[in-house]
Order: structure tokens, then sequence, then C-alpha cells
């Protein structure tokens, strides 16, 4: 879109606007799909960035942490458990190392099995909390020396968990950015028809204003105004509804997870105002090809 048909948009043509009904069904049609398809997009482009978020922490704690797990029996787990975490004092790498009080374990255990766990009667292993330094330890070095001297000890990295989770984050980010793509399909769609519908209703009077002298381009302009300023003003008010709705939901929370955090954090709250723009270019290319294949057709 050049500079003189920008202008054009912008400013108008109080006569070439007069072509074009300012109500009916192709008005309501294109306010509609507008402010809907904004209103999606608004959740869409929160998804995409939570989820990013999302993949960026999980990837980032888990890639730190490692969990050691010592199964022995009852009379031997806390000499095992000293031997282990002399070890890990000892491997050149590991940032800390802290066993796990009874009561975290409990904790841990009681979304599965409930508040009233007898841990005293169960043959629960001790685990040990390791924080990988940088740069880091020896994976396998650290397995044999643990597998020689704590026989109990299991060392579990998280890699197994790691990566399934993070791909499942960027697979949820990469769909939210293709519903964004179908949304501004969509939306081209649904404004291509509206304005096929608006140029056939004014057949005879595109008829007249040829006859009148009146040029293609002249006709197209005023079709093309109309849509983009309607679809912008349609996007920019289910921008703001959309907006609205992500900043009522509850703050992200780490007990919360994933469902708390749907919303824009910083600088972030300012890409839903391309929204309205990027509708109304949309908009712009949509009707200018109905425009020009219409008024084509009729020549």
């Amino acid at each position: 879109m050049n500079l003189a048909r920008l202008r054009n948009v912008i400013v108008g043509d109080a006569q070439a606007d007069r072509v074009v009904p300012p109500s009916g069904f192709t008005a309501q049609l294109t306010l509609f799909v507008s402010g809907a398809m904004a209103f999606l997009a608004v959740f869409a482009l929160a998804l995409s960035l939570a989820s990013g978020r999302l993949a960026d922490r999980w990837a980032e704690e888990l890639a730190r942490a490692a969990t050691l797990r010592i199964n022995a029996p009852a009379e031997q787990r806390v000499a095992q458990t000293e031997a282990a975490m002399t070890i890990l004092e000892q491997t050149p790498g590991v940032a800390s190392a802290r066993a796990l009080s009874r009561e975290e374990q409990a904790a841990l255990l009681t979304p599965w099995f409930g508040t009233k766990l007898p841990l005293d009667t169960l043959p629960i292993p001790q685990l040990i909390e390791v924080i990988e330094g940088d740069p880091g330890y020896d994976d396998a070095g650290l397995r044999l020396r643990l597998q020689a001297e704590v026989p109990g000890a299991v060392l579990d990295d998280h890699t197994r968990w790691r990566a399934p989770l993070v791909d499942a984050a960027q697979a949820l980010r990469r769909l939210a950015w293709v519903s964004i793509l179908l949304i501004g399909g969509a939306t081209a769609a649904m404004i291509t028809l509206a304005a096929n519908a608006a140029l056939a209703a004014n057949a005879q009077v595109i008829e007249v204003l040829r006859l009148v002298g009146a040029l293609d381009t002249y006709i197209a302009q005023a079709f093309i105004r109309r849509f983009t300023l309607r679809a912008l003003f349609g996007a920019g008010v289910g921008m703001m509804l959309g907006m609205l709705g992500v900043w009522l939901m509850p703050e992200a929370t780490r007990e919360g997870g994933f469902l708390t955090g749907l919303g824009f954090q910083g600088l972030s709250w300012l890409l839903p105002l391309c929204i309205p723009l990027l509708g109304a270019l949309v908009a712009f290319a949509a009707t200018t090809r109905a425009a020009n294949k219409r008024l084509g057709d009729l020549a």
C-alpha cells in the first residue's frame, strides 16, 4: 500500500463515500467479524506468550535440578543418606545438595494420597535435591561413584520429564500462532464476502458513476476506505474487550500453574495494539482484491 493510497483511505472523499451504504447487513457483518476475530486474536496471542514463558521456565528449572533417591532398608537409610551427601559435597559442579525433610516428602505425596498418609509404616525412599552449578557435574562419573559407595542411590536428572514438557509447551505456542493465522484468514474471507455483497448490491450505482465519468479506481477507493475503517473500528472494540478479559484473569502463581499465567506481562501489553492495525490491513487487502475483481466483471 503506497502513501497516496494510504492517504486516500485515511482522508477519503465525502462524495465517493456515499457509494457504500453506511449501514445494513454488510456494515454489521464487517463490524461483528472484525470485533470477534480481534477478541479471539488477543487470547491466542496471550496463549502464545504464556506458552513461551512456560517452556522457558520448565527448561530453566528442570535443567539445573536433579533428584537423588535413596532406596535402602530403614536401618541403612540414614547411613546411606549421609554417604550420598558426602559424595555430592565432594563432586565438582554440584552447587548444592539438600536432603528433604519428612514433612517436605509428605507434602509431595499429599496431592495423590491425602494428608493422612502413614509415612512411618511405608517404605518411602529418602529424596535429596541436587542443584547443578556452572559448569555442571560429570553425570556418568557421579553415577558410577554412587553405585560403588551407595548401592541404594538412584540419580534422576529429570531428562525424561523435561524434554516432553518443553516440547508440549512449544507445540502449544505454535498452535496459538497457527490460530492467529487462521483468524486472519477467516477475517479476510468474511470481509471479502461482505465487500462482494456490497458491490453486487450497488451494481446499478456503479454503472451510473461510470456513465458520468467516474474511474474504477475512484469507485473502488470508496469501498476500500469504508470497509477498512469498519474493520479498524470493530477490531479496536474487540481488542479492548479481549484485553479486559485477559486482565481479569488470575495472576500467574506457581501454585496455580499454567492456567493462571494466561496474560501479558510488562511491555507485552502493547502487542495487542497491533491487532486493529493488522485487521485494517487485512480488510484493505481483501476489499481491494474483491473490488478490483468485481469491477472487472462488471466492465
